[in-house]
């Protein structure tokens, strides 16, 4: 069964956000792309993929006013993206996708090939997509790849809860938030021989799973993504410029 509902974040830095200053917004989620707001163009993708009942957590007054335009609930954002995402599924309830309001060229076909393909056994799925799939598509892009020994992966900013289990998944996000462009470092937590093995590249993408599982108590599975540009947010001034060049923007 398909979850009906979904929650975005667009909390804000407690610094200046490059990108919205880039732009000269009072929030990266309010840049027009195409005519349309970053956050209006990721409702619009939830919404044309089924998903009838989207919530927006954001303490940005402008935000909050074009997501309810938007006729989206809005939720106010809690202190970094983690604790957003604990107070949001909270509040809102599983089954639920959870995105970003950066995610400027989600679309309909990949949210709805993530769900088709997620397991439906896993508590938490999340989507990946390997380093050549981007790189054929974003070659001019900058990510962060886990490096595992069955190939390197790039997050997609879109994930699965199916249940109340998968509130221990958030909670782990919330002990490594600090660390999310630090691989290593997410990698300990998850034991010295893990880190030893992810170090000279024998873990393998499956038992760095298999280990987070055991970590958080809820049943976490990888989805790969056959699009690239899955993995593409706007995080950067460079990302903005990137998405602002391609042709479907």
């Amino acid at each position: 069964m398909r979850p009906d509902r979904a929650l975005v974040l667009a909390g804000a830095r407690p610094e200046v956000d490059p990108v919205a200053a880039y732009a000269g917004v009072s929030h990266k989620a309010l840049i027009e792309l195409d005519g349309a707001p970053m956050l209006e163009r990721v409702i619009g993708a939830l919404a044309g993929a089924g998903v009838a009942w989207i919530t927006v957590v954001s303490s940005n007054p402008d935000v909050a006013a074009l997501a309810e335009r938007l006729e989206a609930k809005v939720l106010p954002a809690e202190a970094g993206p983690s604790l957003s995402a604990l107070k949001g599924v909270e509040a809102v309830g599983t089954p639920l996708v959870i995105t970003t309001s950066d995610h400027a060229l989600l679309h309909p076909a990949w949210i709805e090939r993530f769900l088709d393909d997620a397991s439906a056994t896993a508590d938490v799925c999340v989507l990946l997509a390997r380093r050549a799939a981007v790189e054929a598509v974003a070659p001019g892009s900058r990510r962060t790849y886990l490096k595992f020994a069955d190939g390197e992966w790039s997050g997609c900013n879109l994930f699965l809860l199916r249940n109340a289990r998968a509130l221990g998944a958030i909670q782990l996000w919330r002990s490594i938030e600090a660390d999310r462009k630090r691989p290593w470092r997410i990698i300990r937590r998850l034991g010295p021989l893990a880190l030893v093995r992810y170090l000279i590249g024998r873990m393998t993408l499956a038992e760095a799973l298999e280990r987070l599982s055991r970590l958080c108590g809820a049943q976490v599975a990888a989805v790969e993504s056959p699009f690239g540009l899955a993995a593409v947010d706007v995080d950067k001034p460079a990302d903005l410029d990137f998405v602002r060049s391609l042709p479907t923007a």
